[in-house]
């Protein structure tokens, strides 16, 4: 009987279709012009109405909304009529009679009206699509077209429902039919909605189906880019070929992008790490020109968010007025992103910041938790001295910290008080803390053990057996930390985990720990976590050759499936802790053959970035050195620079020095000129470089070894501008030669002194046989941690020193603080040997 019931459903449908298609109500409802006619004709024709009328009824109701800008909709007033109360009844109804499209249609038309998810209709109309994707997937006929089932989709994740069992469903179907699909509109709006129900596996079918289709059409709207972001910010995934493929849309659109957009587009790229500076350049350059036309407060905290960091001086200033001007009318949400901002412009503009906090009192009360530690945490980098702020703060902290059964949200509040100034620590916290831990990742024990050891170093646990408690709860800590390594045996899991964790205790109590588990799990070393592993590497600066040589043969094996902006980093791991592979010289020439075909992926400051990393190893490829110290490329570097945060910017202005440096030492045949002098000169200038007592007492020992102080000069800038800590000279008979005469003081830099010949690549002559000596005293940062093995930087600088023509002695802390040299005559005879080469 229920087969035949849906039989016969289907036919009516099929039949009423045919006979209204020279309906003339049907005809009267689409020539509607405005909204009132509609109801009119709704009003008159009520017993008439079909399923049909009713759902076109709907439809036109959205679509006449449509044609008017935003703030012109009147969809208050729709919903509030009373036949649009009727057509929803009439709806509601008739559901079943409905055809699959118009179902859709009608769900997307009522939402897009902004009636309510759980409005009866809604539901309604979703339990009735439900039913029949049922019969879909069951019977495998398709009663959804493509483009229906991608709006009938998005209907869903409107609804928040991108959890539910249908949701399940459609992506079930979206699997089956996604060779099929050939529309990066309706698979964007598809990938969107069901990015939370679906595999790895699935993800990626849909990451090479959307790169294709993105290959495929010369021209893609924005919008269906912006969802491709959307999509991988929901999986949290970057992966770098869609993203520069969306990029670049992004900028062939720029004269059609918005705020809006843009706004949206460089939040999207900040939550999955990935920056174009290309991109935040023609963003600039819109904005700036209309910075005036945005005077309301959602508008404008999107322009403050968007242009702020960029700014130059004068636009930024003007930005801090108006943001100051408006500060009363922000909600909740907009004073967060004004906060956030301001801390990413290190701007700490005291009438603002003291505008911001007034304007808080009013909205504290509406942050959920995790808001309220954000916020926590902008007033504390931005240096807010408001107390009472503080103090309601730190209430509201508590409230939830005493409500709390989710460990991230415990660990996140803990962290944030122990930012709070003059914060004394109860026993509640430390029990709440103790309670959480077994359920705690270690991206979480993690803030749980910085806020103990704060407080503790800092002697706010306010309780009489404070140091006991803090101790055992510490101990239980490690104990879970080292509990939660054992039982990992899945690296992806395991990386995945490590990407937020950093800070003293990880690197005292469990780094070496978490290597020894990485090795353990050596055989799971794939080229598609082969990046995730050498960041881990990069950040805890521990020297492994067994995981060092595992990523260098996956990534010889692999060198074509990984992206070359991922291949840089991988250098970078090997380059910064001087490690050479077994298959070492196979290992860069694979990997530098397949950057250097691929140039064109990397923005100008990652060309600088992998011209650096290359140097450092000792690799010169013609072709990137080219691209490099070319006028047009130094112009356009110029230009991206302006629009990078300050840190970022003289982290390349660096590289690029030296790798201006490397090539004028070490390929001269190149004829690349050295145009770094007044950089150099200015760094210099600006470091307030101090004495320090270490080298006080070394040149005090020298002036004893060699006779004199006129014998050895300290902090001395060589040709290129390399610091040395200490230089003497040595005739061919071993014997002193004064160099006091060569000392120019160098400006605002205490105590160091500038080559007489520092500007002239030649050598001042010395006498036949004599030899320049170079005496370095490295630390702890110049080795890897774990070991005693040289990085890169530390090797790259006596390499370029004895190209200079110096002899090289650098001494480790490790030998110079040893029990062995526990005297000054140990001492003194250390020095003695080394400087005279005695073995």
């Amino acid at each position: 009987m229920l087969c035949l019931r849906q039989v016969c459903l289907f036919t009516l449908r099929h039949y009423q279709a045919r006979t209204l298609s020279s309906d003339l109500l049907l005809s009267q409802i689409n020539s509607c012009a405005h909204e009132d006619e509609v109801f009119s004709l709704v009003g008159r024709n009520k017993a008439r109405l079909s399923e049909k009328h009713v759902g076109i009824a709907l439809n036109m109701l959205w679509q006449l909304q449509k044609k008017r800008p935003f703030l012109l909709r009147t969809s208050d007033y729709i919903r509030n009529h009373s036949q649009f109360l009727t057509l929803c009844i009439l709806a509601e109804n008739k559901v079943e009679h409905m055809e699959d499209e118009v179902i859709v249609d009608t769900l997307y038309s009522i939402l897009r009206l902004n009636v309510e998810g759980h409005d009866s209709l809604a539901e309604v109309l979703v339990t009735e699509a439900w039913k029949r994707l049922e019969r879909q997937v069951l019977h495998y006929y398709a009663l959804l077209s493509l483009p229906a089932l991608s709006k009938f989709s998005l209907c869903l994740y409107k609804q928040r429902r991108h959890l539910s069992p249908i949701t399940g469903k459609v992506a079930h179907i979206v699997n089956m039919k996604l060779d099929s699909i050939q529309d990066i509109r309706i698979l964007s709006v598809l990938m969107i909605s069901i990015a939370d129900v679906i595999s790895q596996r699935f993800r990626d079918r849909l990451l090479h189906k959307a790169e294709q289709l993105l290959e495929e059409k010369d021209q893609v709207h924005f919008n269906y880019a912006k969802r491709i972001l959307q999509f991988l910010q929901n999986v949290k995934l970057r992966y770098h070929p869609l993203l520069e493929k969306c990029n670049r849309i992004f900028l062939r659109s720029a004269s059609c992008l918005d705020i809006h957009s843009i706004s949206l587009i460089l939040g999207l790229y900040e939550q999955l790490a990935f920056d174009s500076a290309e991109f935040r350049l023609v963003a600039k350059q819109l904005l700036s020109e209309t910075i005036d036309d945005y005077y309301d407060p959602e508008t404008f905290a999107k322009l403050f968010f968007t242009l702020g960091p960029m700014a130059g001086s004068k636009v930024r200033e003007r930005l801090l007025v108006r943001a100051a001007h408006m500060a009363e009318e922000f909600s909740s949400h907009q004073v967060l992103v004004i906060l956030k901002t301001m801390q990413k412009m290190k701007c700490r503009n005291s009438d603002l910041l003291k505008k911001m906090a007034s304007v808080l009192h009013k909205h504290l009360d509406s942050y959920h938790v995790l808001q309220l530690v954000k916020l926590t945490q902008y007033l504390v980098m931005l240096r807010c001295h408001n107390l009472e702020l503080f103090a309601k703060i730190r209430t509201l902290l508590f409230g939830f910290l005493r409500s709390s059964v989710v460990p991230a949200d415990t660990s996140a509040i803990i962290r944030v008080l122990a930012m709070l100034p003059s914060f004394q620590v109860g026993e509640g916290i430390i029990n709440k803390a103790a309670a959480v831990l077994p359920q705690c990742t270690l991206h979480h024990l993690n803030c749980i053990a910085t806020a103990l050891v704060k407080w503790n170093h800092y002697d706010q646990l306010h309780l009489q057996n404070s140091s006991e408690l803090c101790v055992k709860l510490l101990q239980k800590l490690n104990d879970c930390g080292f509990q939660r390594l054992q039982k990992a045996n899945n690296l992806n899991l395991l990386l995945e985990e490590l990407t937020h964790v950093n800070g003293e205790w990880f690197e005292e109590v469990l780094s070496e720990e978490t290597i020894a588990m990485c090795q353990r799990l050596i055989d799971q070393i794939t080229w598609a976590n082969v990046l995730q592993l050498s960041f881990f590497l990069i950040k805890t600066n521990l020297h492994c050759p067994s995981l060092l040589d595992r990523i260098a043969s996956v990534t010889v094996e692999n060198t074509d499936k990984i992206h070359p902006f991922e291949i840089c980093f991988i250098l970078f791991l090997f380059s910064a802790l001087n490690y050479e592979p077994p298959t070492n010289e196979q290992f860069f020439e694979n990997c530098i053959q397949h950057l250097t075909s691929n140039l064109s992926c990397f923005e100008t400051r990652h060309l600088v970035l992998l011209g650096h990393v290359l140097a450092v190893a000792g690799y010169f490829p013609p072709v990137l050195i080219k691209r490099i110290f070319n006028i047009s490329f130094l112009s356009k570097l110029d230009a991206q620079l302006e629009v990078l945060p300050h840190s970022l910017k003289q982290r390349v202005l660096s590289h690029l020095m030296k790798l201006n440096r490397a090539v004028c030492l070490e390929c001269p045949e190149f004829h690349i000129p050295w145009f770094h002098e007044h950089y150099c000169q200015r760094v210099f200038h600006n470091s307030n470089s101090r004495i320090s007592p270490l080298r006080q007492h070394v040149h005090r020992m020298l002036t004893e070894i060699l006779g004199g102080s006129h014998y050895a000069r300290m902090s001395v800038l060589t040709p290129y501008y390399y610091e040395i800590d200490f230089e003497c000279v040595l005739d061919e008979n071993k014997n002193p030669i004064p160099c006091m005469a060569q000392n120019i003081p160098l400006d605002n830099a205490e105590g160091i002194h500038l080559r007489h010949d520092i500007k002239d690549e030649g050598r001042r002559a010395l006498p036949p046989g004599a030899q320049r000596i170079a005496l370095e005293f490295l630390d702890s940062k110049a080795f890897c941690k774990n070991s005693r093995h040289l990085k890169g930087e530390p090797a790259v600088k006596k390499r370029h020193l004895e190209i200079l023509g110096y002899r090289v002695v650098q001494i480790p802390h490790f030998e110079w603080n040893s029990m062995a040299l526990s005297t000054k005559g140990e001492q003194l005879e250390y020095l003695r040997k080394h400087l005279y080469g005695i073995q």
